[in-house]
């Protein structure tokens, strides 16, 4: 992938400045990669997936916004898009340690090599991984062939290593259904936490895949599939 540049710095999507919630236990903000090796039709940051978000950002710019809220913001969430596909992501998961920020990192887990590599390095404190559907499911046209078993081994690393880590999937017909939830739920059996989160409508990748029927789960669906999760997990969330 080719990564843009500014000054001779990788350019970031963006940046938000504060989160409460998307990392754990943390006052964070959110930077973002553009470009994402997956199609899911109700992703909800279309145009990061496909690299069209008009912000940018230089990574000296990143650390400047940082240094004087090191008192305030006490982790950085990395997301996207895809952000296992940039050349840039551990120098970027560098450059915050260095100001004694911790990093979480957002992936889809089909670059199973990179988050090893990263957890070797030491180069992340927290991993958030969406698992899509069921491994056998992952398909084209929205995965890339071989998708599945990258996933597995992504689930794999995360589960023996020692960093805290969340699975989590996006509840949405037709790739989400409850033997859909029990076979991921077995799939990852003895973690630590998985969240199943609600779908939004809201701009969405591909809308015209739903052809105008409604996809999500009900509040008492939801709480159904958290059921049959729940026996697997550590810990089973409704986000």
């Amino acid at each position: 992938m080719c990564v843009q540049v500014r000054d001779g710095q990788p350019l970031l999507a963006g940046l938000q400045k504060n989160t409460l919630i998307d990392f754990p236990g943390r006052v964070g903000c959110v930077v973002f990669f553009t470009g994402c090796n997956f199609a899911c039709p109700y992703c909800h940051n279309p145009e990061l997936a496909r690299g069209a978000w008009p912000q940018r950002i230089t990574l000296r710019e990143l650390i400047d916004f940082l240094q004087p809220r090191r008192h305030l913001i006490d982790g950085v969430v990395i997301s996207g898009g895809e952000p296992t596909l940039h050349p840039a992501l551990p120098e970027l998961c560098r450059a915050i340690r260095r100001i004694g920020q911790a990093v979480k990192l957002d992936t889809n887990g089909s670059r199973p090599a990179v988050v090893e590599k990263l957890l070797q390095d030491r180069l992340v404190d927290y991993v958030a991984m969406d698992i899509k559907t069921a491994p056998d499911h992952y398909a084209s046209p929205w995965a890339a062939p071989g998708a599945g078993a990258a996933v597995v081994e992504s689930m794999r690393l995360l589960m023996r290593g020692t960093i805290p880590y969340e699975f989590r999937t996006t509840c949405v017909r037709p790739f989400v259904d409850t033997p859909t939830v029990a076979a991921i739920a077995g799939a990852v059996k003895g973690a630590r936490r998985y969240t199943l989160q609600t779908f939004r409508t809201v701009d969405l990748l591909h809308p015209g895949f739903f052809d105008g029927a409604d996809p999500g789960f009900s509040p008492s669906e939801m709480a159904e599939l958290q059921r049959v999760v729940a026996p697997f997990v550590g810990e089973c969330l409704v986000r």
